[in-house]
């Protein structure tokens, strides 16, 4: 069967995202396809499926793949290949680790992938554990510490060093494996992991905080955050303490399969391996003794694409890159935002600003929420700065967006789940953001030549909004509201000025310094 035909129906559109590109993950426990639109740097997942083949199950015993695994596998992947075929994706990877890679007759089963029109690439240890660290520094931009990549097969190490890969490692403590590591010794798993990770001459201190990935850990935090009620839903990003990471994995050890199930988050295929992953992570946290725990969602597959990108991608930001994309598709283009941003830069007194990647992200999500129903907007906004998995982004940079976007709709009196994220200063800080985003945007609805024939700056003691002749009609009762309320809030007198025509001169330097590259 020919694969991705130029023929094929262009109609596969997933809300609005064109399917751009498309990875196949053969793993040693699930063979996944995940096809992603959006952003180059900041890819969004259209499409997320898999078929679990646990093709990696009888290395240990035969050497081999089972027949019944590959025979579930390659159904997934026929399925697959028409998938991309009819939806005309041109660029498609497609990857094997650890259990075709280590099985005798993985040649064999790469031979019928390829009879279906795909092209694996069977990537060996030290390649997979390359690739997964640069998925957690496209993630989080200069990291540095160590990756520690769970599959089913096996245990990818590797350290990075601000955005750069250090010398990495395969091992083979896979969930696939850990139960036969454990056998009848309630704390086999444990000891059977330190003694490798002891071989492997990775048994030292590091520098730093150690990264997650993979499907197994990501379930002990999503464990975590409901246990302890937390305010989130993403464990993208969750950090925990070491002592704390200590507590938790030792809790879980000690569980079995079914009183995880009681999660309604968590499935019974990461039940199973949960508890075996919690000893094996006791091991790691003991001997590596690193700073904190992050827990990442950006892995093998993300680092495929991170990976690709030329330097000047690379070095964008993925929050700004994320949002633009996202609030454009949603009637904010990211020009508007930044003469949003720009414009109200300077009624902030110094220390008010923050992070403007974070003030510009803030503005983008605000006007992008007000092309939703009146009785949606503030809702809508909240969740999409709370629960969106956007990359580059603490707890509180979240509870920021929440409150910035919550002022934008008049809402100043924030919800317990955002007030519970942040210090109240840095809420602050981004109440008086979407106060000053309202009076942008109500003032002149936008339009193109309110920016240039208004400014709003501090001046002393005083918030003064100076408006041209030609537009001072444009000064509402609902806009002397706006002005009174941001003015209060930052302990300043209001004051209008109108000016001649032509007065005015606003060329700003911030649309063209902060406006988000979008790949």
């Amino acid at each position: 069967m020919p694969l991705r035909s130029k023929k094929a129906d262009r109609e596969g559109k997933f809300s609005g995202n064109t399917a751009q590109r498309a990875i196949i993950d053969i793993g040693s426990n699930t063979v996944r396809l995940v096809i992603y639109g959006g952003s180059l740097r900041a890819p969004i997942t259209l499409l997320n499926e898999k078929v679990v083949a646990k093709l990696g199950r009888d290395i240990g015993k035969t050497g081999r793949l089972a027949d019944a695994a590959i025979d579930v596998a390659m159904r997934g992947l026929g399925r697959f290949a028409i998938i991309l075929d009819d939806l005309a994706i041109l660029d498609v990877e497609v990857v094997a680790t650890a259990a075709v890679r280590e099985a005798e007759n993985g040649p064999e089963f790469l031979d019928q992938v390829r009879a279906l029109g795909l092209e694996p690439r069977l990537l060996s240890g030290e390649e997979e554990a390359r690739i997964s660290a640069m998925g957690v520094i496209g993630a989080f931009p200069d990291a540095s510490g160590v990756v520690a990549d769970l599959g089913g097969g096996s245990l990818e190490l590797v350290h990075i060093t601000r955005g750069e890969c250090g010398k990495g490692t395969s091992l083979p403590l896979g969930t696939l494996r850990l139960p036969q590591l454990r056998g009848d010794q309630a704390d086999g798993t444990r000891k059977a992991a330190a003694q490798a990770l002891k071989s492997a001459n990775w048994d030292q201190p590091i520098d730093g905080p150690l990264y997650l990935v993979g499907g197994t850990w990501r379930a002990i935090a999503v464990y975590a955050m409901q246990t302890q009620g937390h305010p989130l839903s993403d464990p993208h990003g969750l950090e925990i303490s070491r002592a704390d990471a200590i507590k938790l994995a030792n809790v879980i050890a000690d569980c079995d399969a079914e009183q995880l199930r009681q999660n309604s988050r968590i499935s019974a295929q990461r039940s199973a391996t949960m508890p075996d992953a919690a000893s094996l992570l006791i091991a790691l946290l003991k001997k590596l003794q690193p700073s904190k725990v992050v827990f990442s969602s950006w892995g093998l597959r993300e680092g495929l694409l991170f990976d690709r990108l030329a330097p000047y991608a690379k070095s964008q930001d993925p929050l700004l890159a994320g949002v633009a994309v996202f609030a454009a598709q949603r009637g904010c283009p990211a020009t508007l935002a930044t003469r949003v941003a720009g414009w109200t830069v300077d009624a902030l007194p110094p220390g008010w600003q923050g992070s403007e990647r974070l003030r510009l992200a803030a503005t983008m999500l605000s006007l992008a929420s007000m092309q939703t129903e009146p009785n949606l907007r503030t809702g809508a906004a909240i969740d999409w700065a709370l629960h969106k998995r956007w990359i580059a982004l603490d707890s509180q940079d979240r509870a920021m967006l929440a409150a910035a976007v919550c002022a934008n709709g008049n809402q100043c009196n924030l919800p317990n789940r955002i007030a519970a994220l942040a210090p109240p200063e840095r809420l602050e800080v981004a109440i008086v953001w979407g106060l000053a985003i309202r009076l942008c945007r109500r003032l002149g609805v936008l339009a193109r030549r309110t920016f240039y024939a208004s400014s709003l700056v501090t001046e002393g003691n005083k918030l003064v909004l100076t408006l041209e002749q030609s537009h001072a009609g444009l000064f509402g009762v609902a806009n002397e509201k706006d002005l009174r309320l941001l003015a209060d809030r930052l302990g300043l007198e209001p004051q209008l000025n109108i000016v001649p025509d032509a007065t005015i001169v606003r060329i700003s330097d911030y649309v063209f310094d902060q406006m988000p590259a979008v790949a």
